[in-house]
């Protein structure tokens, strides 16, 4: 709350009360000031490991710190902590929990100049402890910080090939001079880069964050280059989408109508293998680039001068880094490119189908209409038929009455005559029940 901030001069006395603040408030500001830099002394030395870690591994991390801090009798990392740093008896360590991995600092004073990398910070750390934490190891490096002089002469190629390596290094000043950095950006025999630091001139604290800029330029640079493996797996998944949508449209030119459902069938699952490769593969595109930012931000914030015989550390990483970025930023296009085609592509073929389906459609109602008018039709003659044969009938029971009455003498008129004066009133007869049923039917539907 506001009543927990510290106070400063010109503090009242008692807190004044202000209106209700946003929960996160106290967080985000205690956030600023969460992973302090580490002041550094040279000489030191330094190891750093940076490990790939899912959900359920990040709280195996935080219970990896406690169990190191409580075999040295230190306080542990509160419950739910992202950072932690602490003295436990002869060298430091500093934890730092990032959303896709967290990373494991060690710092012990002393170094020797004649072999710096004999005895490194990572020694101080149990074995079995170090084997035993949970991820997957992304970056690890050893540091040293030697001490050096602005009158002394700066590390040069026979200290690289010495102490770093024999092959291409990288190096150059830095802080406008006051340090040497040397690096081949290697994995040595023991699985660690190796950077061998010299501080001409810097403070405790610039020596600090100096060398967490380093260490940060390398795990930033592993995980930036995560993408490239997956770019590399996209590219001929990509080319086989595209041409199964070359297929696909060359089909529909030349088919016509005939076969548009069963295209418009294989481009909706074409549709969904793009788009399930775009969920797969875009969170690692858009973390490289990220990353890729922050090697930029880190190169810059060194502030290198070139030192004869060294490409810099942006120079060779932009050599190395700059190919890998672009390759991505190619196939991450090439991939929406795709996305985009086959959703238009789709769209179009849905429309046509659509307008083939409704003309299919009207065609068969208008097939339906003229057969229902050809059964009204043949419905109308079958009714005058029935009113023919009724009357038929009718008019012969007639007669037959008639001439049964004459018999009786009961009608003197002649049958057939009554006959042929009942055929119209029997046959309207008939006409009016017949027309009165169907009025009936159709009322009831």
């Amino acid at each position: 709350m506001a009543e927990q901030a510290s106070k400063g001069e010109g503090d009242a006395a008692e807190p004044r009360r202000l209106p209700p603040e946003h929960p996160w408030r106290v967080a985000l500001t205690e956030e600023l000031h969460a992973r302090p830099t580490e002041p550094i002394v040279a000489p030191a030395r330094l190891s750093f490991l940076a490990l790939l870690c899912e959900e359920p591994e990040r709280e195996a991390a935080w219970a990896a710190m406690r169990d190191l801090a409580q075999r040295h009798g230190a306080p542990p990392p509160p419950p739910g902590a992202v950072h932690y740093s602490a003295e436990l008896g002869g060298f430091r360590v500093k934890w730092e929990l990032h959303t896709e991995f967290y990373r494991c600092v060690v710092l012990q004073p002393g170094a020797e100049p004649e072999h710096p990398f004999a005895a490194p910070a990572i020694d101080a750390l149990p074995a079995d402890w170090v084997a035993a934490l949970p991820g997957r190891l992304i970056a690890a490096g050893h540091l040293v910080l030697l001490r050096g002089a602005p009158d002394l002469p700066r590390l040069d190629l026979a200290t690289a090939a010495r102490h770093v390596s024999g092959g291409v290094v990288a190096g150059s000043a830095l802080a406008g001079g006051a340090a040497t950095v040397l690096s081949d950006f290697r994995l040595h025999a023991d699985g660690f880069a190796r950077f061998l630091i010299e501080d001409r001139a810097m403070t405790r604290r610039q020596a600090g964050r100096m060398m967490q800029r380093l260490i940060e330029i390398d795990i930033y640079r592993a995980m930036a280059q995560l993408a490239l493996p997956v770019a590399r797996a996209l590219a001929p998944v990509l080319t086989r989408f595209e041409q199964t949508l070359s297929e696909i449209a060359a089909t529909q030119v030349e088919g016509g109508e005939a076969g548009e459902a069963a295209l418009l069938d294989r481009l909706t699952r074409l549709a969904a293998d793009v788009e399930s490769w775009h969920a797969r593969t875009r969170f690692r595109f858009d973390a490289g680039a990220a990353y890729y930012a922050l090697v930029e931000r880190r190169l810059a914030e060194l502030r290198e001068l070139r030192i004869e015989g060294f490409s810099t550390l942006q120079e060779f990483l932009d050599r190395r880094l700059a190919p890998a970025r672009a390759t991505c930023i190619a196939v991450a296009r090439r991939h929406e490119a795709l996305s985009q085609h086959v959703a238009r592509a789709t769209q179009l073929l849905s429309t046509r189908v659509g307008v083939t389906r409704e003309r299919q459609a009207q065609a068969l109602l208008a097939s339906m209409d003229r057969r229902g008018q050809l059964q009204l039709h043949l419905q109308q003659t079958v009714e005058g038929l029935s009113i023919a044969a009724i009357t038929y009938y009718i008019t012969g029971l007639l007669a037959y009455l008639a001439k049964g009455a004459k018999s009786a003498g009961v009608l003197k008129l002649d049958p057939e005559l009554v006959a042929a004066a009942g055929i119209p009133v029997v046959a309207l007869a008939v006409g009016l029940g017949i027309l009165r049923i169907r009025r009936s039917l159709s009322r009831h539907g």
